[in-house]
């Protein structure tokens, strides 16, 4: 598009669409409603945007979550009022605590109405004043393109998020003047001054046990010059809490992530590190083990490196706090040899590495289905752009540990921990990108929070593979009340339905596979089948995690 348009004059659901168009949006997740008609309207004359009709407005709020993050660019959903908002907090939630920039429009009482408790009305600035970046209310058709690109351009800025703008129904049907627009512009990246790079230079010098964590900072662009100057450096690279794809874990550099069953040996290695360099994330309960390490007061010098400084200001006490894009800092950094690789610094990276190793080799667990080797069997099979997608529960915890992410932008998993976002997440991924491999492990809980869209991928197309692990429970919650309340366990057990059945009903393939041995053959099979499948796999309940029984609780 030309560096400003006029746009026709029109109703204020059609000037959004164009909108949209002019911001480059390709997709948008909805579940339709009777508020936001005249934008369903709009979008019937516009075929360059596609509309992905989700069951729940949970699972489209999800899908435009995970799009914003695999692209980089706000993933949009459009819902409508009361249920439909309060349904799709939970994407909002995902977003703000993955840092992914998202736009929600959400479809609102008439003006005429407001402020009387009309059918379905809610106050949008309070529901999501907390979670959201932005939350706002067109009044007006006539400042229509205004607020849709102030809300892109905070969705992108600083630390991305999500924003929120409600619709009223009546100005959506309003029309108004044709508005001008500019190229929207291209976001904001704060770079280092001399005085960061000479003092993050000069700590590193002097560090004999350095380490580096990457958070959730958008790596595309950054991680090439990443490998580079850790390589230089011989610096261990760690993840932050599901930002695995941060690095290539088949590198000598990566030794593993700071997530949910942690390495043990990982964990003592960051307490005893002299120096750490926090890339992009967060220090948060996760990451940090529930604010007992990288904390103030154990002779530990902490560099944070962020773009946003509201988020450094939060922080805790840090040695250097630098204002900048990853991809600002790395391009300025310079090997100049103020830092010498040390015996003892290679020693340090090597003993670190030998420990991810030794830990993501798969253990023995009860059964006759072995989780580990069939996450291994897969990390040795599938393509390295291969998309992994996971939503909350013990059995993403064998993912974690077994599988290797070797490129950028291939894994889908909620920092916010949410229930049901595996599949939602996949079928957006698979939207995206048609020709890569989408994977998706969903507990037998977990998936059924939002199972309805299977649908979703049936209709569109997107042939992911799905692994249901179905072990009868919730069985994170299991462990806790069993290490919380020994013998007093409550409202964890699941009467689950046949999910190889149901699949078949929403025309995926489907298979259930209770050995290991027959995993392989099920997996080709699924391959081969040219639509969604599922494989269902059996675990006993007994193999809560790959190192915990829960006969040991």
């Amino acid at each position: 598009m030309t560096e400003t348009a006029t746009l026709a004059a029109a109703s204020g659901g059609q000037i959004l669409v164009q909108c949209l168009q002019f911001q480059g949006v390709e997709r948008v997740f909805c579940v339709p409603g009777e508020s936001y008609l005249a934008v369903l309207d709009a979008l019937v004359d516009t075929p360059e945007i596609q509309v992905v009709t989700c069951r729940q407005e949970g699972g489209a709020a999800m899908m435009a979550e995970a799009d914003g993050k695999l692209t980089g660019n706000p993933g949009v959903c459009f819902v409508t009022r009361g249920p439909g908002a309060t349904n799709a907090s939970a994407g909002v939630h995902l977003a703000r605590q993955a840092s992914t920039p998202m736009v929600l429009f959400i479809g609102q009482v008439g003006r005429d109405a407001r402020d009387r408790e009309a059918f379905q009305e809610i106050d949008y600035r309070q529901m999501y004043g907390g979670i959201a970046k932005w939350v706002a209310e067109i009044d007006s058709a006539g400042r229509m393109a205004e607020y849709v690109q102030r809300a892109f351009a905070v969705a992108r800025a600083g630390r991305p998020g999500p924003v929120v703008l409600a619709l009223p129904e009546d100005m959506l049907r309003e029309t108004a003047p044709p508005p001008r627009l500019s190229t929207p512009p291209r976001p904001a990246h704060p770079a280092p001054d001399k005085t960061d790079i000479e003092l993050l230079t000069r700590l590193l010098a002097e560090s004999r046990r350095p380490l580096v964590i990457c958070g959730e900072a958008r790596w595309s662009e950054a991680r090439k010059r990443l490998h580079a100057w850790c390589e230089s450096r011989q610096l261990p690279v760690a993840a932050a809490f599901r930002c695995q794809d941060s690095f290539d874990n088949d590198s000598p550099l990566y030794i593993g992530d700071i997530g949910l069953g942690i390495n043990p040996a990982l964990r003592r290695r960051v307490e005893s590190a002299d120096l750490v360099i926090s890339l992009g994330g967060r220090f948060s309960e996760i990451v940090t083990q529930n604010y007992s390490i990288l904390q103030p007061g154990r002779g530990q010098r902490i560099v944070y490196v962020h773009p946003d400084a509201d988020e450094l200001a939060s922080a805790p006490t840090v040695a250097l706090a630098i204002n900048a894009s990853v991809d600002k800092l790395l391009g300025s950094l310079v090997d100049d040899g103020a830092a010498a690789v040390t015996a003892e610094r290679r020693e340090w990276l090597q003993g670190a590495r030998a420990d991810y190793e030794q830990w993501s080799r798969p253990n023995q667990i009860p059964g006759p289905l072995q989780y580990g080797e069939i996450v291994t069997w897969l990390r040795d099979r599938l393509d390295d752009d291969a998309i992994i997608c996971n939503g909350a529960g013990n059995y993403t915890v064998w993912v974690h540990r077994f599988f290797r992410y070797r490129r950028a932008d291939t894994q889908l998993a909620p920092i916010s921990g949410s229930m049901g976002y595996g599949l939602p997440a996949a079928i957006a991924a698979k939207l995206r990108f048609p020709a890569r491999q989408v994977v998706c492990f969903a507990g037998d809980g977990c998936l059924q929070m939002t199972l309805q869209e299977l649908a979703t991928a049936y209709q569109y197309g997107a042939n992911i593979l799905l692994i249901v692990v179905n072990n009868g429970s919730l069985g994170t919650i299991r462990m806790h009340q069993e290490r919380n309340y020994p013998g007093r366990t409550s409202a964890t057990d699941l009467q689950n339905p046949d999910f190889v059945a149901l699949a078949r009903a929403y025309g995926f393939h489907a298979e259930a596979v209770a050995e290991t041995q027959q995993f392989a053959p099920a997996y080709a099979a699924a391959v081969n089948a040219g639509k969604p499948a599922l494989l269902e796999l059996r675990l006993p309940l007994e193999a809560l995690t790959p190192n915990l029984k829960l006969s040991d609780l």
